[in-house]
């Protein structure tokens, strides 16, 4: 572990290593962002189309991030945590050495290089403002947000700015670090003024940067299942206003990103744009079983009415069915997305997974209340944590990266059908006919085959007659032959099915009312998009999936 003997020694050493890395970076070939009707767009007027990932847990760590129980739930309680297992001093050095290594111009690289544009890093506003009576700003999340964005413009990454957690925190649950369960935020006064000379001083110290996209001004505010909501939703728009007021004050240029209530979603308080350089927000999980792809009608259409930028702040936490298929919808629908979050511990559903240290159970079951480790013991935990979390020495999911941008290889679940309708994407007769479970204001039947007890997806199912067909589209990055390997079942005596890459025709035949895993050899791709269309000829057919490898 880093040694605690001089914390002052090592944020001036941050400081040094922030200014360096801005005096060698050149000039920015990004530009300013604006908001244009409902486009976002760069100083040239072409539109910019934010697509990106979410670095949670580490400026603000998550308890289910660390696979934690009610007491290591939010930062402070795993602050509490781990300081009662390995004492002050070695706490101290541990968070020191996790913050400078969890999030490194490495992973800033790698984002880059997998094709993302945009990073959304998730604040706590108590790296950089004391809590308490005689509270004074302290210099250690200036520093860090001074080093990511200056990576992010050496790597043309764009960095949308996420208050995740406001002082006194904005919704009384664990997400925003909330101190005693309720939003403080709007209890007590004190914190609004804070959280605005806060954004203020952020917006002072980036106003010529474009590589700062927006400032997402609160995330997530005031829940309704708590009444949170019900008792104070009436401060939310004049405190957006007040915030915005405060920062137009100090810098014009960067568009503000605004956050409904009820985990981002409910926007019924926005009558009108409250800024002319804004855009709206919303949160997207399909947390549903069977899995189910939620509808976003309803944010396209005040969309309309506000006549404004749309932009989904985080999703994800699921599988890469419904990746594949959210990111293919909001891209149809002119929305960017940022993907949440970018790595987290023993995971298989995030791009980057951070394996558990030897020991870590034990850990765990302090967490929940249970006997705690040796100081020994959870020294070394931690210090091989602090190792684990380098991005080298992550375990990398490409599937799950290959799933959000529908890129080559990958595997495409048959009920992820583009999104133009019929004739388009899909022909079906019995266009009345309305799907259960899935994509349930479309008629092309989606049946639940799998829906193990304790699995978080389920594995679903597209049934086709003869004469109707459904069409995929999928981006390969260089001109290339890939194996295709189908998943049907024949549910007539005779069937047979087609397939088609870019009008190039290949014909099975199905046989026997059972799974089948048919080999259609290496066909050829061409660079960038490649449209995919399945078609029964005869008989009828339950698809699974195709994959591509």
């Amino acid at each position: 572990m880093i040694s605690n003997q001089n914390t002052n020694m090592f944020q001036d050493r941050l400081l040094l290593i922030a200014l360096f890395l801005m005096l060698l970076v050149p000039a920015s070939a990004q530009q300013f962002l604006r908001t244009d009707g409902q486009d976002i767009v760069n100083e040239d007027g072409e539109a910019v189309y934010l697509r990106g990932v979410g670095l949670g847990n580490w400026m603000l760590p998550e308890g289910y991030m660390w696979r934690f129980g009610k007491d290591g739930d939010r930062p402070r309680r795993i602050e509490k945590l781990i300081s009662d297992m390995i004492g002050e001093q070695e706490a101290a050095a541990f968070w020191q050495s996790f913050r400078a290594n969890y999030i490194t111009e490495a992973d800033i690289e790698r984002i880059a290089e997998l094709g993302f544009n945009s990073v959304r890093p998730a604040l706590n506003s108590r790296l950089f403002v004391t809590e308490g009576e005689n509270n004074e700003f302290i210099d250690e999340g200036f520093l860090l947000l001074d080093q990511l964005i200056a990576w992010c413009k050496k790597h043309q990454l764009y960095v949308i700015i996420d208050m995740h957690g406001a002082p006194g925190g904005q919704t009384g649950q664990n997400i925003d670090d909330s101190p005693n369960d309720i939003p403080e935020l709007f209890t007590d006064p004190k914190n609004q003024d804070l959280l605005v000379e806060l954004w203020v001083r952020i917006a002072r110290r980036y106003k010529d940067e474009p590589t700062v996209a927006a400032y997402d001004l609160l995330n997530e505010p005031l829940p309704e299942n708590t009444g949170a909501a019900d008792k104070y939703k009436d401060q939310l728009v004049p405190l957006y206003k007040r915030l915005i007021q405060a920062i137009r004050e100090v810098d014009q240029k960067h568009m503000f990103t605004i956050e409904g209530y009820n985990w981002s979603n409910n926007w019924s308080l926005f009558d009108e744009p409250l800024d002319d350089n804004a855009f709206y927000q919303f949160h997207y999980y399909c947390w549903n079983r069977p899995d189910h792809l939620n509808s976003i009608e309803h944010f396209l259409e005040q969309r309309d009415e506000l006549n404004v930028p749309v932009w989904v702040g985080e999703t994800g936490e699921k599988g890469n069915a419904i990746y594949f298929a959210t990111s293919q919808y909001f891209e149809k629908n002119n929305i960017g997305w940022s993907f949440w979050p970018w790595k987290k511990m023993d995971t298989q559903n995030t791009p980057y997974s951070i394996l558990p240290p030897e020991g870590w159970d034990l850990v765990r079951a302090y967490s929940r209340g249970e006997a705690k480790p040796s100081r020994e013991e959870a020294i070394r935990i931690f210090a091989e944590l602090e190792e684990n979390i380098k991005l080298e020495n992550c375990v990398y999911h490409p599937d799950v990266v290959h799933a959000m941008l529908r890129r080559i290889p990958l595997r495409i679940e048959a009920e992820n059908y583009g999104h133009d309708g019929m004739d388009e994407s899909y022909f079906v007769f019995d266009n009345e006919f309305t799907s259960e479970n899935y994509r349930t204001d479309e008629p092309v039947p989606v049946e639940v085959i799998a829906n193990a007890e304790g699995s978080r997806t389920s594995e679903q199912a597209i049934r086709l007659k003869a004469g109707e067909w459904t069409s995929y589209r999928v981006e390969s990055l260089q001109a290339a032959a890939h194996q295709l390997t189908l998943k049907a079942k024949a549910l007539s005596e005779n069937a047979q099915l087609e397939l088609m890459l870019n009008g190039e025709r290949l014909e099975l035949v199905l046989e026997g009312n059972h799974w089948v895993f048919e080999s259609l050899g290496k066909q050829n791709f061409v660079q960038g998009d490649n449209e995919i269309k399945l078609q029964v000829n005869l008989g009828e057919v339950l698809i699974d999936w195709l994959d591509v490898h």
